[in-house]
């Protein structure tokens, strides 16, 4: 609670631009608390040589759920997250984490904020490449703690999965560098929550309050509006955290949401961006269905009439299930009412360009060939592709 309040402050009193500054300076605590964690627990247990050595021992002994892939086959799922190659490849491969990086808000706010089209499109690629480090300092850890942390991952006390990276930091670290990680623990919450409080109160505010409840108000009317919505999104992030920990694990709990939600949003995004005959009740009425299916298998599986293995492996389905209903009803409902007309999804659709060239009044530095979407693209997929192999083989 009082690092919501803190959230709070900063993001009432200076909006989004606080939220993305905090965020910059919160990613360097993060990686400041948990490099050292990486380094110190690799030299704890031989390196990266004695950490497979460890890992090779304790496979012997009983299986840690290294290797998702294993026992994905269709009607026989043996392996350790209970889910089959459908559900991982379609419903978390494509749906899930594809909804995740076009449809979330908090996500897509960074882009919406910046100063031109161009920066817009660099952002997340500029954003992909020291994301690309972030599994030495996740999964990594993740591994050490599973051969040196006794009892991690059982089915009763305290050392759940969740603790991992808390009971490394108490064994490995000094007091000094302990606080320094306790802090980026700290910042990466706060980040979260910053993130999704400024999407939640831009989306009431704006999207919701300004669009269909009171219109043509001025600026500092709207401002002060947000600033509750930021206080009631607060409020809701604190009680959200209480439902997060009656579930197994953090990741169970996001992807139930993001299954919810994210998964049919995507379905209404990515089907109306190529296919312009989509209407705006064919969307609306997709998207509630596409959460009635997602919440519906859910509980179908959590209640018992429907066993699809583990509670991530039912988030899966449901993601797909959200997906493919999302569709079907849009399709169907957007064949029986009226489209929009072309002029105004141009910009907005697939084949619909706008008239005039929009890179026209951009300063001719922004055109340089470093600073292209393509070749930014390019490398981090080829630098992604690179460090795959590096750790292949």
């Amino acid at each position: 609670m009082l690092a919501a309040g803190i959230v709070l402050v900063y993001i009432t009193l200076g909006g989004l631009s606080s939220a993305i500054y905090n965020e910059v300076l919160q990613f360097f605590v993060i990686l400041a608390g948990l490099v050292p964690l990486t380094i110190v627990g690799l030299k704890v247990v031989g390196g990266w040589s004695g950490l497979q050595d460890k890992i090779s021992q304790a496979q012997a002994l009983g299986p840690l759920a290294l290797h998702p892939w294993e026992g994905t086959g269709v009607g026989n799922v043996t392996n350790p997250i209970g889910a089959d190659w459908i559900a991982v490849v379609f419903g978390l491969g494509f749906v899930l984490s594809f909804g995740y990086w076009t449809t979330n808000f908090a996500e897509v706010q960074r882009a919406l904020a910046a100063k031109n089209l161009s920066a817009a499109r660099r952002t997340p690629l500029i954003a992909a490449y020291p994301k690309m480090l972030i599994p030495l300092i996740v999964v990594v850890p993740g591994l050490i703690a599973a051969v040196t942390v006794k009892g991690l991952g059982a089915k009763t006390g305290d050392l759940q999965y969740n603790n991992a990276v808390p009971i490394l930091i108490s064994q490995y670290l000094p007091n000094g560098m302990l606080g320094i990680a306790i802090t980026g623990l700290l910042a990466a919450f706060m980040a979260g929550v910053a993130a999704n409080v400024t999407a939640f109160n831009t989306v009431v505010s704006y999207d919701l309050w300004q669009a269909y409840v009171r219109k043509d108000e001025p600026d500092e009317y709207y401002v002060r509006f947000g600033r509750i919505a930021t206080v009631l999104g607060i409020i809701v992030a604190i009680g959200t955290a209480f439902i997060a920990a009656g579930f197994n694990s953090i990741m169970d709990y996001i992807q139930a949401l993001f299954s919810f939600f994210n998964a049919p949003l995507f379905a209404t995004f990515i089907l109306a961006m190529f296919w312009r005959r989509a209407t705006p009740w064919g969307g609306f009425w997709g998207l509630a269905s596409g959460t009635f299916a997602a919440v519906a298998v859910h509980f179908l599986h959590s209640r018992g009439p429907l066993d699809l293995g583990s509670p991530l492996a039912a988030d899966f389905w449901g993601a797909g299930a959200a997906f493919v209903v999302d569709v079907v009803v849009t399709v169907a409902v957007s064949l029986t009412t009226q489209p929009k007309p072309d002029h105004e999804l141009r910009g907005l659709v697939w084949g619909l360009t706008e008239t005039e060239d929009t890179t026209a009044e951009e300063d001719p530095a922004e055109r340089v060939w470093w600073r292209r979407p393509v070749v930014l693209g390019g490398v981090a997929l080829a630098l992604t592709a690179l460090l795959y192999l590096v750790l292949l083989f």
